[in-house]
């Protein structure tokens, strides 16, 4: 399995309006062949520094394989969903910082969402 991050610092006053745009887009990965599992996440407030002027989001899409992974980012479907990755540019304190996984072990969850 292969899981693909990116980590977002969205500035504090943004963070409803970021979640928003990725509640509201269209998503084209559960037709992907390998993909597995999508979750956007977001530090809870109690481990968060009080005094950042940001709120770390992470987006964690869980893949069958790296070579699955890939060929979704070289489809047309990759292209389409992130042709309006502008609409977060001036909610982000610099660009979102990716980060590939390999898994080395994995406990399944029991089913919980």
């Amino acid at each position: 399995m292969f899981i693909a991050m990116n980590r977002f610092e969205v500035l504090t006053g943004e963070a409803e309006a970021f979640e928003a745009v990725w509640r509201t887009r269209e998503s084209r990965l559960p037709d992907q062949p390998g993909f597995v599992s999508f979750r956007l996440l977001r530090l809870a407030p109690e481990y968060a520094d009080e005094a950042r002027e940001t709120v770390l989001f992470a987006s964690h899409a869980v893949w069958r394989s790296q070579a699955d992974f890939d060929a979704w980012t070289r489809s047309q479907a990759f292209r389409d969903t992130h042709k309006e990755g502008g609409r977060t540019r001036d909610m982000l304190k610099g660009g979102p910082r990716f980060e590939g996984f390999t898994v080395v072990q994995a406990i399944p969850d029991g089913g919980t969402p």
